[in-house]
């Protein structure tokens, strides 16, 4: 991906954190929010009109619809992501902003125009719809234990399954739902298809508590039953959807390091500032190098995560899907932030066990990050293999 520089990607950057710094991080102490303690979409709407009127509204996505490519991508949404709420603002969130690149990486052009345009603009939420429960054996990490099911019915497919963890489909317009195939043809393989949301074929059971709350519509379990698509609303070719979900997690995997970076960023200039002022056996706390040796940890730790990024995204950049590289960098990446934000909480005492400031949450977002997209020790087993493969090819095995 050829990009538009590096001095536009700047101004770009500039813009969107001062959006954010200064328009969105007063809506952090703003009441409205679900049970689940979520933004509701009324909150989000109201961020996004504000984005949409100071231009940086999806700003990874150029207005003649080309993209940044991944390293510029990765300097925007990094400042996106200064506020837990300036994803959602700016619609550089997740799912939307994963399910925006794979869109248009194998949509159609009716599909873009479609389902695409509407995520693009901030006028519909979307979700992907891929896990299952693990109670009935169905797929998580590894997706091909896949037993939500896709067959032909004339000019449609007839999907039926259950899935869990859907993050955002409460309230989503659009879903991106993965079936595996029932079809000969299809060789037992995946297939995507695009929905508009609510359906009625599609029941939401339950929305549980997470430990996180940053995503509007949490993260429900549902039920699919005998859900009709047209034909034509199929996401790319029959029994291909495997190979699409690479290409959409790999780099939604590095565009959650690139958000969640930020808000570690913030969550360190929140203690700094606190170790800075607060005063403990005559000195202030920086003074005290269990302290400030915490925070110079924080800062290799910082600069570490944003040189891994710039790495795998350059690896992304040449058109490799990057599955051991956004492996690398989604381990390397959530267990770096997780120490940074757990020193953050340790730094600031009572107070930072609080709701504040978002130290707290931050903190409770990185411990959900090092889950999702694949847990740390699922992307291990993967570069684990990786590495017995290399070993046998290089020795002639």
């Amino acid at each position: 991906m050829a990009g538009v520089g590096m001095e536009r990607t700047l101004e770009i950057a500039d813009k969107v954190e001062a959006f954010v710094r200064d328009v969105v991080v007063p809506y952090e102490q703003d009441p409205r929010r679900d049970h689940h303690n979520s933004p509701t979409d009324e909150l989000v709407a109201e961020l996004k009109e504000k984005a949409r009127a100071a231009g940086v509204l999806t700003p990874h996505i150029l207005p003649d619809g080309s993209h940044l490519n991944q390293r510029e991508t990765a300097i925007v949404l990094q400042r996106s992501g200064l506020s837990p709420l300036g994803p959602l603002a700016c619609n550089t969130n997740a799912p939307d902003e994963g399910n925006m690149y794979l869109l248009g990486k194998v949509g159609s052009p009716e599909l873009k125009e479609r389902f695409l345009a509407p995520m693009v603009e901030g006028r519909k939420r979307s979700a992907f719809f891929m896990t299952e429960p693990w109670e009935e054996g169905g797929a998580g990490s590894d997706p091909s234990m896949m037993i939500t099911t896709c067959r032909r019915d004339g000019n449609h497919w007839v999907v039926s399954g259950r899935k869990s963890f859907i993050t955002g489909a409460e309230g989503a317009g659009i879903g991106i739902v993965m079936a595996k195939s029932e079809e000969e043809d299809s060789k037992g393989g995946a297939c995507m298809f695009l929905v508009d949301l609510p359906d009625p074929a599609i029941t939401i059971t339950n929305v549980p508590n997470t430990i996180d709350n940053s995503m509007p519509g949490g993260h429900a379990e549902l039920t699919i039953d005998n859900l009709r698509i047209p034909s034509d609303q199929m996401l790319g070719q029959a029994g291909e959807g495997f190979k699409y979900a690479q290409i959409r997690l790999s780099p939604a995997r590095l565009s959650h390091c690139m958000r969640w970076l930020g808000a570690c960023v913030r969550a360190n200039e929140i203690a700094t500032d606190y170790a800075n002022r607060r005063k403990a056996f005559g000195k202030v706390l920086v003074d005290h190098e269990g302290v400030g040796f915490m925070l110079a940890d924080n800062m290799i730790d910082l600069k570490q995560c944003e040189l891994m990024i710039d790495w795998c995204a350059s690896v992304l950049d040449t058109g490799s899907l990057g599955v051991p590289e956004s492996s690398m960098a989604k381990v390397a990446v959530s267990e770096a932030l997780m120490r940074v934000a757990d020193r953050c909480v340790q730094i600031m005492g009572g107070t930072g066990v609080t709701d504040k400031t978002i130290v707290e949450q931050v903190f409770r977002e990185i411990r959900a990050f090092r889950i999702y997209d694949g847990p740390t020790e699922v992307h291990k087993w993967s570069l684990a293999k990786k590495v017995k493969r290399d070993w046998i090819k290089a020795h002639g095995g």
